[in-house]
């Protein structure tokens, strides 16, 4: 169902979908939330704590306005990846030997339709990697900014909010992440 509530004092009403409850609303997310944070991360394991644990901390917010848990839950998906992408890095940087590169690309999830032919799937997956490894190679803010908007469909608003920048550099990030998925995957349309 959806309603017409104001997000914030002086700001426009949109149509925000309200659900029966947070269980609901996680059901929802869940799925969506795990590719963002697949493509963040790169690994499945982690993509998936990350995930819980942000589901986690949404339950400490469960009294909140339905309207305010999509920007709400994005913003702290979004700070769980940034704190596992340090930990990371910090310990790559100490563990690994001076030029021991290991590839990180995992095996992609297979997201193609069981009801396609084969070459049909085939097909699908190929397009999805190639999507998956440009998004990877999009800077971090590009990426956040491409997945809420295209992906999740949140307004330029929810967003910033999600993202803790403003619209205009929500836009900015998009549009050159539009600029440099296109040029990487011309041949794919």
């Amino acid at each position: 169902m959806l309603v017409t509530t104001p997000l914030d004092p002086g700001w426009e009403t949109q149509a925000t979908p309200v659900w029966a409850s947070l269980d609901a609303f996680l059901a929802e997310v869940g799925p969506r939330a795990f590719r963002f944070a697949e493509a963040g991360l790169r690994h499945r394991d982690d993509a998936l704590d990350a995930v819980q644990d942000a589901m986690m901390k949404m339950l400490a917010y469960r009294e909140r306005p339905a309207g305010e848990w999509t920007p709400l839950f994005w913003s702290i998906l979004r700070r769980r990846i940034i704190d596992l992408q340090r930990r990371a890095r910090f310990r790559l940087r100490w563990l690994r030997p001076a030029g021991d590169m290991v590839d990180a690309d995992d095996a992609s999830i297979d997201w193609a339709d069981p009801g396609v032919g084969p070459a049909q799937a085939h097909e699908q997956r190929e397009a999805y990697a190639r999507l998956v490894q440009a998004l990877r190679a999009l800077p971090a803010r590009q990426r956040e900014a491409f997945t809420l908007r295209v992906f999740e469909e949140l307004d330029v608003a929810t967003t910033a909010r999600a993202m803790g920048c403003s619209e205009g550099s929500v836009k900015t990030h998009l549009s050159r992440a539009r600029q440099a998925l296109q040029s990487q995957l011309e041949d794919v349309r």
